[in-house]
């Protein structure tokens, strides 16, 4: 995201990025849902650009067959490569899963959250993961992607600390289920309990302010206690990350090279990455007409909770067909139509 909305920015070029972003992993994370050459797949960045985004909680203690993806993110870009379209999949949304050998998943009905669980299972690990879950969306959606990212939530603080800080803007005010203050620093509840020590709640005030890392983090995962649970935690997540590709782009950081390269460090150790048969650096320089502000928030049900009679979440056809609007590279015709889809920035 940050190399997408500054990549006309970047000093030193394709040669620059590559010595940056040697050391991030990489690994192949949409497996049968890769997009083939028959739907527009290949090793050149020419036409639309689907991504999907996954972020999990993973802590040191914790293996991957424990982790399910919190945060489900498609990224569409369309052909003119001059926008780019976020859309959150609420993580109780009800999906079938399809049977997955590597993890011995048989198949069945689960919540796309589960989905990424199930695909960890046996050994698969996070890829195998990502792997489910990507065919379960495509089954679901029809989209097939040119590559995946996974992105560990601890390590994405760092990135925002990099960055010096992100401008967000709180609209209702929450209290944090993970974080409380401890001697004025944040942990973790669930360790503070464990080590008998008393937390002083983490109130997230109405009100618009530079974050640090842990903070904006913390904010942007909150759903308990916001008017529309879920709805509103994607459009926070969906902020978030126009908020650290805006402060990118604007702070001067991708045209130092030093800054750059400290920057992409600290993004190597938060995520694993799969572009297919696309190389990073010929990626981020072919996104360099999309700016921060190029990019769009949408919203599946128009923002509102669609039960399906089991306290999961279910597509409408406003979502469905969006979805197909953007298998079609039609999105931003579908969201002039139905401008309900956008979410609202504040």
């Amino acid at each position: 995201m940050l190399l997408i909305a500054s990549g006309g920015g970047i000093v030193g070029g394709k040669m620059l990025i590559s010595q940056t972003t040697e050391t991030i992993e990489v690994q192949d994370l949409t497996g049968d849902a890769k997009k083939t050459v028959e739907e527009g797949g290949g090793t050149t960045i020419e036409g639309p650009i689907d991504l999907l985004l996954m972020g999990v909680d993973k802590r040191a203690s914790w293996s991957d067959d424990t982790l399910h993806s919190d945060t489900i993110i498609i990224l569409h870009i369309p052909a003119t490569h001059d926008q780019a379209f976020l859309i959150s999949v609420p993580r109780d949304t009800e999906v079938e899963a399809p049977a997955f050998p590597k993890s011995k998943w048989e198949g069945g009905t689960v919540k796309a959250t589960e989905a990424f669980y199930w695909g960890a299972q046996n050994g698969a690990g996070a890829a195998g993961g990502a792997q489910l879950l990507a065919k379960t969306l495509k089954n679901m959606t029809g989209i097939s992607f040119d590559g995946a990212a996974i992105i560990n939530f601890n390590g994405f603080k760092g990135v925002i600390d990099e960055l010096g800080g992100v401008d967000m803007c709180v609209d209702q005010e929450v209290t944090s289920k993970h974080l409380g203050l401890v001697d004025g620093k944040p942990v973790y509840l669930t360790d503070a309990k464990k080590e008998g020590l008393t937390a002083k709640p983490v109130v997230h005030k109405v009100g618009c302010r530079q974050m640090e890392g842990w903070e904006a983090l913390d904010y942007a995962r909150q759903r308990y206690g916001l008017k529309n649970g879920d709805y509103d935690r994607q459009r926070h997540q969906q902020q978030l990350l126009k908020a650290m590709a805006k402060k990118a782009s604007e702070s001067g950081v991708m045209t130092n090279p030093l800054k750059i390269s400290s920057l992409i460090k600290s993004a190597g150790s938060a995520f694993t990455l799969d572009l297919g048969d696309i190389e990073l650096a010929d990626f981020a320089l072919g996104m360099k007409d999309v700016a921060a502000n190029d990019m769009v928030l949408l919203r599946t049900n128009s923002g509102t909770f669609s039960s399906n009679g089991s306290g999961r979440e279910q597509f409408r056809e406003i979502s469905l067909e969006m979805f197909e609007a953007a298998k079609k590279d039609q999105l931003a015709q579908f969201v002039l139509d139905h401008p309900e889809v956008v979410a609202n920035e504040k």
